[in-house]
């Protein structure tokens, strides 16, 4: 389980990281929105570190723009997916050993009573038996006594 985390930490980092480079090579493939930015660039003249935050912003504004980050989205959604239905198989052949278990306990206690019904009833016949020995003998007895 700790390595499935791991593997799923190192995908979130990848998708999370946000770098200027990316943004920069992204930049490129709209041709007419990158001259636009980069003689916005040239008439302003900034420190490089402040050009630099400025760029990873416009980037940033551009891939919200064109939906770019909605890509990492959806990788991460279909990836939330797999593993949800990953967890979902898992429970569910949990709870289908836990069924066959439950089946195979409620199936002993159906034996168990079943066993103990019939030996009830053993214990019926062999006291009605008794009880129809004891007639005839009573009976036979009274025919004798009639008989002498």
């Amino acid at each position: 389980m700790a390595e499935a985390r791991d593997w799923l930490v190192a995908i979130r980092r990848t998708f999370t990281k946000f770098s200027c480079k990316s943004v920069a090579v992204v930049n490129h493939i709209d041709l007419i929105h990158d001259v636009t930015l980069e003689e916005e660039e040239e008439e302003e003249v900034a420190p490089p570190a402040v050009t630099e935050k400025i760029a990873c912003y416009k980037g940033e504004r551009n891939l919200k723009r064109k939906g770019l980050l909605v890509a990492n989205d959806v990788a991460a959604i279909k990836i939330q997916a797999c593993f949800r239905g990953h967890l979902a198989r898992r429970a569910l052949r949990a709870l289908r050993s836990l069924v066959k278990l439950q089946a195979l306990v409620r199936g002993v206690c159906v034996r168990r009573q079943a066993k103990i019904a019939i030996h009830c009833m053993q214990a019926m016949v062999r006291l009605q038996v008794r009880v129809r020995a004891r007639r005839l003998l009573r009976t036979s007895g009274e025919m004798e006594l009639l008989q002498s």
